[in-house]
C-alpha cells in the first residue's frame, strides 16, 4: 500500500512544477518587458518550482521504494530525473538572480531543453508508478 504521506508529497511537488509551467507559459504570452501586474507573481511561482525540485531523484528513489518495488530497474532513469531537476533548478536560479524577469527570459526558460526533458520525465514515471 502507499504510504499516504508519499503520495501527498509527490503530488504536491508534480503541481508545484505544473501549476509553475503552466503559468510560465500565460506569462510568456503576456509580452511584457519588465516585472508587472501577474509579473510579481513570477518568482513566487519560480520559487515554488526549485523547490520542488530539490531533492527530487532521492524522493523518487524512496517513493518507489514505499511502493514495495525493486528500485534497481528504475535506478538509472531515476538518475536522469535528479540530472534534469539539477539542471533545470540551475536555469531557474539564474533566472532568479535577475533584478526584472520579462516575459522573453521566462518564454526562454519555458523552451529550455532541461525545463521539457524535466517535465516529460515526470509525465513517464508518473504513469508508470501510478499504475503500480
Amino acid at each position: 500500500m502507499i504510504d499516504k504521506i508519499d503520495k501527498v508529497a509527490l503530488d504536491a511537488r508534480t503541481d508545484a512544477i505544473e501549476a509553475a509551467y503552466e503559468f510560465f507559459l500565460a506569462y510568456a504570452a503576456q509580452g511584457l518587458q519588465t516585472e508587472s501586474g501577474s509579473g510579481a507573481q513570477v518568482r513566487e511561482f519560480l520559487g515554488n518550482f526549485a523547490s520542488a525540485l530539490t531533492g527530487l531523484g532521492a524522493f523518487f528513489t524512496d517513493y518507489i521504494a514505499s511502493l514495495n518495488l525493486d528500485v534497481s530497474p528504475y535506478r538509472a532513469f531515476v538518475d536522469v530525473i535528479d540530472r534534469d531537476a539539477r539542471d533545470a533548478h540551475a536555469a531557474i536560479e539564474m533566472v532568479l538572480a535577475q533584478p526584472s524577469i520579462n516575459s522573453q527570459i521566462v518564454d526562454n526558460l519555458n523552451a529550455n531543453i532541461h525545463v521539457r526533458a524535466l517535465l516529460t520525465d515526470l509525465f513517464l514515471i508518473d504513469e508508470i508508478l501510478k499504475h503500480r
